[in-house]
């Protein structure tokens, strides 16, 4: 099976429901991700200090990262935390998830968070203190970090730092990985958007995107979205909620329909999606029943407050793939 590295903002998320009245006095666009100070992260904790919080390690590459050793992948994640508890928890998380932690340490700052804010509807707004994660610079990514590895996976979220992206991604294809990117939010790819389109035509063998990402990349609607993605890229995945997702390879494109399922949080699903499509592409399964794994992976999250699924969703997961292994087997002999 090929071995998959990543790297992305290490952060603790914060999980807490909140109303839509909360988001609008906060002054925070529902469904955005916002970059926010120390000061302003303060201010958010004080005002739901008595509401019911979840902490888990997170932060987009290293949620899709965790998905893949679930699922029985060789998995490494690249990252900054600071020098504080906080840095020592997000650490020990990867571990018990079966990931090899490449962390840096920054001592001036302390560890980054993400404050993630649940609607009834459950969808995320992101308040994100960026912390010692900001500091993650090009001077810190070498070629021996991705060397054994096939492929590299990297979250939009970096795109704001271009020269750490184009770094990164540059000696990753030197390394002979393909390369995989999540346009992880519609306000990155619009402030992005010409630096998106010449790394994607570069660089991108793989690209994960939801509807509003898709939109803003391309102003199509996400069939034909897919399809011009496609062009420049192996492989395009575009989400589409409830709707499921579409995947194209070449002219080969499929729409797969999503599971049904209660949404209690969407917080994960597009990165647990990215999990379950990449361990399955590692294992060497066609780009539709990669579709179909990841598809299982998003519609079980959004079941629970959180990233984290029980060892029973996980099972579960797994014996799909164990099946789908088998078919492929019996096929090929």
């Amino acid at each position: 099976m090929k071995r998959i590295i990543g790297l992305g903002n290490a952060l603790t998320d914060i999980l807490m429901q909140v109303s839509e009245d909360d988001l609008r006095e906060l002054g925070l666009p529902k469904g955005s991700m916002n970059l926010i100070t120390m000061e302003q992260a303060s201010v958010i904790q004080s005002r739901f200090a008595s509401v019911r919080k979840h902490m888990v390690a997170g932060g987009s590459a290293a949620n899709t990262i965790a998905t893949i050793a679930a699922l029985g992948g060789k998995a490494a994640f690249i990252g900054k935390i600071g020098a504080d508890e906080v840095g020592e928890f997000y650490r020990d998380d990867l571990v018990k998830s079966g990931v090899k932690p490449l962390l840096l340490t920054d001592t001036q700052l302390l560890s980054g968070c993400s404050i993630v804010l649940i609607t009834p509807d459950g969808e995320r707004t992101f308040a994100t203190y960026l912390g010692a994660s900001s500091q993650m610079n090009a001077d810190d990514i070498n070629k021996e970090a991705f060397i054994g590895f096939d492929i590299f996976h990297i979250e939009g979220y970096m795109v704001q730092n271009h020269e750490l992206i184009e770094k990164a991604i540059r000696l990753a294809k030197e390394a002979g990985c393909m390369v995989s990117l999540d346009l992880a939010s519609y306000n990155v790819v619009n402030e992005n958007h010409c630096f998106l389109k010449e790394l994607i035509r570069q660089y991108v063998d793989i690209v994960f995107a939801n509807e509003d990402e898709s939109f803003a990349y391309t102003h199509l609607n996400p069939e034909e979205s897919v399809a011009k993605i496609a062009n420049e890229v192996d492989i395009a995945v575009v989400k589409v909620g409830k709707r499921g997702s579409y995947v194209q390879q070449g002219e080969q494109r499929h729409h797969i329909g999503a599971i049904t399922t209660s949404c209690t949080d969407s917080t994960g699903a597009g990165d647990l999606y990215a999990g379950g499509f990449l361990h399955a592409l590692a294992d060497g399964f066609d780009i539709r029943k990669c579709g179909e794994i990841g598809t299982i992976a998003a519609g079980r999250v959004v079941e629970v407050i959180g990233t984290k699924l029980s060892e029973e969703n996980w099972d579960e997961i797994r014996r799909i793939c164990a099946l789908y292994r088998g078919f492929m087997m019996k096929y090929t002999i």
